[in-house]
């Protein structure tokens, strides 16, 4: 199975993967890994494809790009290669467990780049963990506002997309975190008391949630404690075998 970490920089995807994977090895599983993320200099695992291996960042910024014009440019560069990077992790797939996929740091460059979607569009049946991290939770609109890039990504991949909470082992009270994450109708409560514009708009947004995205659980892990990931092992288990709803 193709699990696929997405999220923006300093969400803990590249730490969380190969965390994720010495779990899996641990309990028995064969894992892969895939680094999709050219400006990345060091990984702690050891990627079974590797992007870098065609372009990285830091090469074409010694062209004369600009940290934002390299990244761009790498995959622009990658693109035509796109059907090759496909073909390994489709062999992996078939030789492995697991598939753990890091895609690249700029969220948005894989998110708003062909190569990314069109990666993605060919898998078959890949689960899209979104993982964010607990400090940009301030305000009842930030969990509105987390929910719903969820199912954004979900509409832009075509994937079936887990939000993730990272880190939890930072925080003092989850279950603060949890009661607006996990009831929309506690959230949706609290926003309805917002004064603000911001408030109003977000709790506008989150009313149409329940109708339009589809069941399913969050998850909150922690790559340094290991917390969540027999529930994020279980949700990739239903996920594949289509043998639960993943609420």
């Amino acid at each position: 199975m193709i699990v696929a970490f997405v999220g923006t920089a300093g969400s803990g995807k590249t730490t969380l993967t190969a965390a994720f994977g010495r779990y899996l090895k641990e309990n028995g599983h064969s894992v892969a890994y895939a680094n999709l993320d050219t400006g990345v200099r060091k990984l702690p695992y050891r990627p079974d494809v590797d992007v870098r291996r065609d372009v990285t960042a830091w090469e074409l910024m010694e062209e004369g790009y600009g940290p934002n014009g390299a990244i761009v440019e790498s995959y622009d560069r990658l693109l035509p290669k796109v059907s090759a990077y496909l073909t390994e992790i489709l062999k992996l797939e078939d030789e492995r467990d697991y598939v753990l996929l890091d895609t690249p740091g700029q969220m948005e460059t894989f998110l708003f780049h062909e190569f990314g979607v069109r990666l993605m569009e060919n898998l078959p049946e890949p689960l899209t963990v979104y993982l964010f991290s607990p400090d940009i939770l301030r305000k009842p609109e930030d969990f509105c506002f987390v929910r719903f890039f969820g199912l954004m990504i979900e509409l832009r991949l075509g994937t079936t997309t887990v939000p993730a909470m990272s880190k939890v082992d930072t925080v003092e009270r989850l279950e603060d975190y949890r009661k607006y994450l996990d009831d929309l109708d506690y959230l949706n409560s609290r926003l309805r008391l917002e004064p603000s514009m911001q408030g109003l708009l977000a709790h506008r947004m989150c009313s149409v949630l329940p109708e339009l995205a589809p069941p399913t659980r969050i998850l909150y892990v922690s790559a340094r404690t290991g917390e969540g990931f027999d529930d994020l092992e279980t949700l990739s288990y239903e996920h594949y075998c289509n043998c639960g709803d993943l609420t």
